[in-house]
């Protein structure tokens, strides 16, 4: 096995399409073609405008193809928080905006024959420990119009003493759907927007002018307005897929700390878990650590493919969909969706599409980017904070770990090279890739992630390969 590549890669090449070579005028530019950007250009082209979709690289070639593919109302411990944090009227609004997406999923599915492995099955949330939390969940999730049902026992092969059941939910194939959903879409690859003035994008091919414009990017490039890099940070997790293992019937998700989340695909056990705040893994061992999970799940178990995701995360834990900013009346944005990304997604393409049509749904203002609450965002700003000035000091104040002779083969890390700091690959062949470890969107010190092979941001979640080339945003260049 080579690499790090996600079962739905390795099962799927979705068509070639070309890069942008002249200036266009469209209706609505959308910026990225994941699952949200293609969604969102979607429902805007059944609304009869002249939509266009710019991707930096390819079409679902983000966040989207190393999903683990839920399409769930829940995804964690949310309902009880969500009232908690916001009332029942507003946490009744996000729960019905995820059963609208799912079944906006269904509708599509089925009205255009679209052959994606989408399948309805039920959603559990499992704990090891008190089962308490969960059973004030299940009452919260029934309270706001879910069909949740509290279970004292789980049929699964690891330690669990409750769960909570949602029945109607789905799971599929992210690229054979989007394949089908995006047929048909003016979508332009390899074709990064550079910056955004007003209506107009500026590319390395030419200018599209739009009356409105959707920053669908996963994270939004643009700093100022929005601030989105005061209001989210970015979190990694892990995935493998297994052969010849338990497969679970319905899917999985641990609560608690350690907890896994588990789903069959192609006859193959996906076993996700190791989750960390991205630039925060450098001591690495995520995928050594899932395959012991998995090899007490299933002795005889194999592996087929492993990959990871990342995961935007809002102060207050619910997605900023809707208008940019103030300032940015014809500007819209979808992002900040956690580990909800399929739902999410969909619930983002309704919404905006809305938004732009004059016939948004009414629980579409439950999402508002301009939303703050301090007593709901108090905790993670603190800690987002924090972490973020920790990773500006990094570069001005930490010393180098080690020289440049005394990094191992096979490992990365931050060392003295000519009297000065760099981040530095050996390679297994002894060679050194070596790279300016201050990330170029706000300054914050890169760490090494020994599991992907990649220089990570604490600060923001940029990454970057071993030798600087850009992966992901909010940085739009690499590692000088």
């Amino acid at each position: 096995m080579e690499g790090n590549e996600s079962l739905w890669s390795r099962t799927v090449e979705l068509p070639r399409r070309e890069q942008l070579t002249q200036n266009r005028v469209v209706d609505v530019a959308v910026i990225g073609a994941g699952m949200a950007g293609v969604l969102i250009a979607h429902q805007l082209a059944r609304r009869d405008l002249k939509v266009l979709v710019l991707e930096a690289r390819r079409v679902g070639g983000g966040q989207t193809r190393n999903t683990t593919a839920k399409i769930t109302s829940q995804h964690g411990m949310c309902c009880d928080a969500m009232i908690r944090k916001f009332g029942e009227a507003r946490a009744r609004q996000c729960v019905s905006a995820n059963e609208q997406a799912i079944a906006a999923y269904a509708e599509l599915i089925q009205a255009q024959g679209v052959d994606c492995d989408f399948v309805r099955t039920s959603a559990w949330l499992y704990t090891a420990g008190n089962p308490e939390p969960l059973r004030r969940e299940a009452e919260a999730s029934r309270r706001l119009g879910a069909d949740a049902h509290f279970a004292s026992q789980v049929g699964l092969p690891v330690a669990a003493t409750a769960a909570v059941r949602f029945d109607g939910q789905a799971q599929f194939h992210p690229l054979k759907f989007l394949r089908a959903v995006s047929d048909g879409l003016e979508i332009y690859e390899d074709t990064p927007a550079l910056n955004v003035d007003g209506h107009v994008i500026r590319t390395p091919g030419g200018e599209v002018r739009a009356d409105r414009i959707v920053f669908a990017t996963h994270y939004p490039f643009v700093n100022v307005p929005g601030w989105y890099f005061l209001r989210m940070h970015q979190e990694r997790s892990y995935v493998l897929a297994l052969r010849s293992s338990w497969l679970p019937e319905g899917m999985y998700y641990g609560v608690d700390a350690d907890g896994l989340s588990l789903r069959q695909a192609e006859g193959l056990l996906l076993l996700g878990g190791g989750g960390h705040r991205t630039g925060e893994n450098s001591a690495g061992g995520r995928y050594e650590k899932l395959l012991e999970q998995a090899r007490a799940l299933s002795p005889g178990c194999q592996e087929v493919a492993r990959w990871s995701a990342q995961d935007c995360v809002t102060l207050d834990g619910l997605p900023y969909i809707g208008n940019f900013s103030a300032s940015t009346p014809d500007w819209y944005v979808a992002t900040g969706f956690a580990k909800w990304g399929m739902t999410t997604s969909m619930a983002a393409a309704l919404s905006i599409a809305g938004q732009i049509c004059g016939d948004a749904p009414e629980w579409a203002a439950a999402f508002d980017p301009a939303r703050f609450s301090l007593s709901a965002s108090a905790q993670s700003l603190a800690t987002d904070t924090a972490l973020a000035v920790k990773g500006l000091a990094r570069e001005f104040f930490t010393v180098p770990r080690e020289t440049l002779d005394a990094l191992p083969i096979g490992h990365g890390g931050i060392v003295e090279v000519d009297g000065r700091k760099a981040g530095v690959y050996r390679d297994a062949l002894g060679h050194c890739h070596v790279v300016n470890p201050r990330c170029p969107h706000l300054g914050c010190q890169v760490e090494w992630n020994p599991d992907e092979r990649s220089w990570d941001c604490p600060c923001h979640g940029s990454r970057f390969d071993m030798d600087g080339n850009w992966i992901d945003g909010p940085a739009q260049e690499g590692l000088k």
